[in-house]
This record gives C-alpha cells, structure tokens and sequence, in this order.
C-alpha cells in the first residue's frame, strides 16, 4: 500500500512504490561494496540509488546485525519512513502471485478492545465462502472472547499464532461473529493459500438523474490489470455518469496499474498528456523521465469529466498518484481523511534472497507538484467509519459522495479539522504502509 510510488520500465509502486526494474548501480566507491554479506549489499544498493543517499547514516557496522531489515532501518535517512526489505518469496507471493497465507480477512479493534471489526474479506478466502463480510464484528476466536485475547496480547502473554494458529495448510480456528443487524453465526475458518482480489466491490447507484458508478479498489498488482478492465468494461455498459473510486485502504503498489486506472476513468480526454515525472538523486539524472497517460492492459475507457476519490490515512502510493495525476485535468474531488503523503517511489532491487524496496526517486504530475509529504488533504473532509458492507448508503464517505454529485457541493456533515485516529495493527509481515491486521 508499502500503507506514493514507484518506477517503471514496467513500475512497480509496491504499496510503497516501485518498479520492477533493476536499478543501475554504477557507484561502487564505499568499502562495503567489495564485501559479500547481504548487509553490505544493501548499503552499496543504496549508496548507489536512494533518493536521500547523502543521510545515510554512517559509521554503522553491517556486520553487526543479525538481519537486512534491522540494518537498514539503522541506516537510512530520518526522514524515510517508508524503505524496507523483504524476502524474495515474500516478493513473489505478495505482488506476482497475489497470495497471501491465511483465512482471508483484514480487522481491526472496536468497541473498546472487545472485538475486531472487518474491514475486508478476500473472495477466495475461507472467511468469505463461511459468510463473513465487511463490517461483521469477531467476538470469539476458538472458544477464547477477543477482548481476552487482546488484553493477553497487549500484556505479552499470546502472540498472533496463538490466537490464530500458525501458518500452516488446514489449520482451523472456530470463529463466531456478530452481524450489523446484531444476528450472531459461527463458522470455523481453515488456513489456506489465498488469492487476493483487488477489486473489492463494483456497482451502480441511481442518483437523481445519474448513473453513479462505484468501485472499490484495494492495491495496485499484475492481477489488478484484468480486475479493472472488467470492472471498466461493467460501468461501460452500465453507462455511468459519475464514478466514486473508494481508495480508502489502498497503500499503492505498480505505477503502471495507476496509469492505467487513471486512463479507464478520463481518456480520450487525457490522450497525450503527462500522467507522472520521475525524478531521480544527482547521481541517476539520467534516469528523470515522463509518462503520458495510457490505458496499458486496459481498453475500456470512461472519458469522464470528473472521479469522485474517497481516501484514509491508509491511502498511499499509488492511490495519491492517481489522484495527482489527474488533478491538473479533470475534477477530482477527494473525499473522506488526508492521504498518508508519498510522493517518492521505489524500484524493488534483488539482493541475493531479498527484495530491497529503497526509495529511489520522487514524482510530480504534470504542473510539476509533487510536495505532498503531509498527505493530500480532502476537498469534504468526513472521518471514516464501517457502517456495513461495502455501497452501503450509510457509509460516511460513500454518502458524502453521493450528497455532492446531487447537490454539487460538500455537505453540511463534512467535518475540518483532524480525522478520528483508529488503532490498526498488522499481524502479517508486510510493508509498512498498511495500517490494519489481514489474516
């Protein structure tokens, strides 16, 4: 969601942003590129290519750490926080293959640490095909009430794998969930490797004279490329005439899936124009570079005048660029919380085993603006809550979308200042920008 981007010769902005390109690395100058521990192979990696090269930390020994990771948190610069590295499998399986091990379900903690609520379940998961959905609350896992297993997680006293199990193929957990109608059910969920869909939802809404399409859209993979050209393909027969693009808990991923989404919504009328810049360290000018808007593996197009984008904290990446983008073309109008603020990308360089996602670059859209560090701030600003399932028309962002495309403005519900700050954890080792626990 690494919860803006990354680049391209095919790009990647892995919930962080990236490419999957291989970076050049033609400076080999520091003592630690003639070593062969993978510690020192970061470091050369990012002598060579990361954005803030000149804030590494120095006089810090990679001999001294038992893992890549715990080095390169010690080394980079203050002010990153969105660097990391993780295994070549991991690679794999999380942005190639789109699997994931586990029930298939992302919570997080409500009703004072006395359940956890769902913010999404995968299709293919066995917590979906056992009826679990978006906004159920999990009361009991195994017997065990969650507030106990939380107060016992809290204190030290469980991990994850307790409450869960571990990962392993057919373990099962008993869960039991409340509905938001208050029914109650009980299922057991089975472990399993699960493919993850990235379209979460699709549908179409009457307001007043309009056809609202809405999709929500969960990160930006391969599998991503096919989603959207059917989800596009639908509001094309459809024949919407306003789109609400719900990026609420999307931490971004490839840049080439944004410009594709980007197209579906607005070309023709963005033919020939400037969808991103990428700008490199001075050692790596060669590498600045612009891209125009182009469809990719998409062929249905909208050419709308306008997309209505509902956004968190957990919005980055990629999700920001596409709204960036767009900007300088057609309306956007931003809904819901301030965006996470990641205007800088990362190619994901292979170092023996592992992925190194180093920041490596920065993008500005066409006008040049690129300075979002604090996040992208909403044009109706409205604190996001799970009122049901997704398109329900209780939904605080939903709604607001709704409001504004019949009245043409913000509605009185929309709130300034701070957002609510609801605690999210992650329980699966994934990249940082992701602000809830997936199971």
């Amino acid at each position: 969601m690494n919860k803006l981007l990354v680049i391209f010769l095919s790009l990647l902005l892995a919930g962080c942003g990236g490419s999957d390109s291989a970076a050049d690395n033609s400076d080999n100058t520091v003592a630690e590129c003639s070593r062969n521990d993978i510690n020192s192979q970061v470091y050369c990696k990012l002598y060579a290519d990361y954005l803030w090269y000149d804030e590494l930390k120095t006089g810090v020994d990679p001999l001294a750490f038992t893992t890549p990771s715990a080095y390169l948190n010690q080394v980079i610069a203050d002010r990153d926080r969105y660097s990391f590295i993780m295994t070549e499998q991991q690679y794999q399986d999380r942005y190639i293959n789109a699997v994931f091990f586990g029930y298939g379900f992302a919570t997080q903690r409500t009703d004072n640490n006395t359940a956890l609520q769902v913010l999404y379940v995968y299709d293919a998961g066995s917590a979906a095909q056992r009826g679990l959905r978006r906004a159920d609350k999990i009361i009991e896992i195994d017997g065990i009430s969650v507030a106990e297993w939380l107060a016992r997680l809290d204190a030290g006293t469980a991990t994850n794998d307790d409450i869960y199990g571990p990962n392993e193929e057919g373990v099962v957990r008993q869960f039991v969930w409340r509905k938001p109608d208050n029914s109650q059910r009980q299922a057991d969920f089975v472990k399993s490797t699960v493919s993850t869909n990235t379209v979460m939802h699709r549908s179409v809404a009457q307001v007043g004279d309009k056809k609202v399409g809405y999709l929500v859209f969960n990160t930006f993979i391969e599998l991503s490329e096919t989603e959207l050209e059917q989800a596009f393909s639908f509001f094309a027969q459809q024949n919407i005439d306003e789109l609400v693009l719900d990026l609420r808990y999307n931490g971004g991923g490839l840049i080439r899936v944004a410009n594709q989404l980007s197209s579906h919504i607005a070309l023709p009328k963005l033919q020939g124009n400037i969808f991103v810049k990428y700008r490199y360290n001075d050692k790596n000018t060669r590498k600045n570079s612009t891209v125009a808007f182009a469809l990719g593996a998409g062929r249905t197009n909208l050419n709308l005048p306008r997309v209505f984008v509902l956004t968190t904290a957990g919005s980055c990446s990629s999700s920001e660029l596409v709204i960036n983008a767009l900007n300088p073309f057609i309306d956007v109008v931003q809904i819901g919380e301030t965006t996470c603020g990641k205007p800088v990308g990362q190619v994901p360089d292979r170092v023996g085993d592992f992925r190194l996602f180093a920041i490596n670059f920065q993008t500005v859209n066409a006008l040049d603006f690129g300075d979002y560090f604090e996040g992208l701030s909403p044009n109706c600003p409205v604190n996001a809550s799970v009122a049901g399932d997704w398109g329900v028309s209780d939904d605080p962002l939903y709604a607001e979308a709704l409001a504004y495309i019949d009245n043409d403005s913000c509605s009185a519900v929309a709130v300034s200042g701070q957002s609510l700050q609801q605690r999210r954890t992650l329980e699966q080792v994934q990249p940082q920008w992701l602000l809830y626990n997936e199971q």
